[in-house]
């Protein structure tokens, strides 16, 4: 299974080569894209958002798809005024599909982004290419292209992208996480990660999530289980061109996802 998964990884940039560029309006059928203008905050810095639409039925994915879904490539080399650009991904929900489990959206789905302009006090111009899965009793691999004028003058909060904003997993601190601690072993393929994390119970059943900083390590699927106020979160991950490699332990962030809000922990040290 892990192999099969792992070739699945591997294979969706070649989804991507293959599926020719469509304007967002002509995704009308499954999804439509655009981008909220936001607002400017008075540190200099712009929040607006990508508000994506699916057809009744579709979903798209969360930035960590699970076994079952496509990632999302959010790139915005067009742009001009901005210096970062930083995703905020409202918390997701899990769903099966074709007996795995992915982790995304459904209906409507509106990500904020936090922007730092090079020039402070001008307009910024978004210019972005988005390559999402949208699924349904299918997977289709689709590229959007949005763009929007940010006035630097515009100082009013769309309710929009603050309920969005809102819908973040809560830190280590909210969620009275009192220790979170790694063992790392090597496996045949790669490495091994259970992370220990000493919580209350976000509610019912628990979905937890690894992530590296290395976007060419791949994470399988994850196997969740609580013993009293601890809970093990262990998954295997290796390099998607089988090299060897090293894992940066402060790079690695675990995600808990709970029936009454989520949890992200970022860090992990090492028994």
């Amino acid at each position: 299974m892990f192999r099969k998964s792992l070739l699945a990884a591997v294979a969706i940039p070649l989804l991507w080569a293959a599926a020719p560029p469509i304007a967002a309006q002509d995704l009308v059928a499954t999804v439509e894209a655009d981008i909220l203008p936001g607002w400017r905050r008075v540190d200099g810095t712009h929040i607006a958002a990508v508000r994506l639409k699916l057809k009744d039925g579709w979903k798209t994915y969360w930035r960590s798809p699970g076994d079952g879904g496509i990632p999302p490539r959010l790139t915005w080399s067009g742009s001009r005024n901005v210096r970062t650009l930083d995703p905020m991904w409202p918390t997701p929900i899990v769903f099966n599909q074709s007996g795995l489990r992915s982790v995304g959206y459904t209906h409507e789905v509106v990500v904020p982004v936090i922007i730092e302009p090079r020039r402070n006090g001008k307009d910024i111009s978004l210019n972005g290419r988005l390559e999402i899965g949208v699924c349904k009793d299918i997977c289709i691999p689709e590229t959007l292209h949005v763009e929007a004028r940010l006035p630097k003058s515009v100082n009013k909060i769309d309710p929009r992208i603050a309920v969005a904003l809102s819908d973040q997993p809560y830190s280590a601190e909210e969620a009275r996480v009192k220790d979170i601690s790694c063992d790392i072993e090597a496996t045949a393929d790669g490495m091994r990660i259970s992370a220990v994390i000493d919580m209350p119970s976000p509610g019912g059943k628990e979905f937890g999530i690894i992530e590296t900083d290395n976007p060419l390590l791949w994470v399988a699927e994850a196997e969740t289980k609580r013993t009293g106020s601890r809970l093990r979160v262990s998954s295997e991950v290796l390099h998607v061109e089988e090299k060897p490699f090293l894992l940066n332990r402060s790079g690695l962030r675990v995600t808990v996802l709970g029936q009454n809000y989520a949890v992200e922990v970022s860090g992990c040290s090492v028994k």
